[in-house]
């Protein structure tokens, strides 16, 4: 299967986005905010949805990918409930969202990352400009990511 290569420019593009990083995990150790040049980064495993959607129930293999995910322009972040200096701690992703400034019609705004468990991590943007790369090679796993209640399986 050919490699993803995304670019998000607004709120449907980052949907877009969003949707092929539900129950991406990542290392805390993985996640990097460079404010001088005001750029946020992090490298997930994503889990490939377009490949599982094609397969039954009953299939016993599906597949991860290592991926890069950038935001640029971006002013701050605020964390909640990730504690940072647990370097080695697996956060499972849920959903990135994006909420204009004040509610109003506009490029600025906030982009935040929604994490099973109650973290998130909310980025103040200028506009919104986000790349999603696959960075390698596939790999099988045999857990598929399962919802209830709202939150994810730490499907690696």
């Amino acid at each position: 299967m050919q490699d993803l290569k995304l670019i998000a420019l607004d709120a449907e593009d980052l949907a877009v986005l969003s949707a092929h990083l539900q129950d991406a995990v990542l290392r805390v150790g993985d996640i990097a905010y460079l404010k001088g040049q005001k750029r946020f980064a992090a490298i997930a495993n994503r889990f490939d949805w377009g490949q599982a959607s094609g397969k039954a129930s009953a299939k016993k293999s599906f597949t991860r990918r290592r991926s890069g995910v950038r935001f640029e322009r971006v002013l701050g972040a605020k964390i909640t409930q990730i504690d940072l200096k647990a370097k080695d701690t697996v956060l499972s992703l849920l959903s990135v969202d994006y909420k204009a400034a004040n509610g109003e019609e506009g490029p600025e705004g906030h982009i935040t990352l929604n994490f099973s468990g109650g973290g998130a991590i909310r980025l103040e943007v200028e506009c919104i400009e986000a790349e999603l790369s696959d960075l390698g090679a596939a790999w099988t796993t045999r857990r598929k990511p399962e919802h209830a209640d709202g939150e994810t399986d730490e499907g690696r």
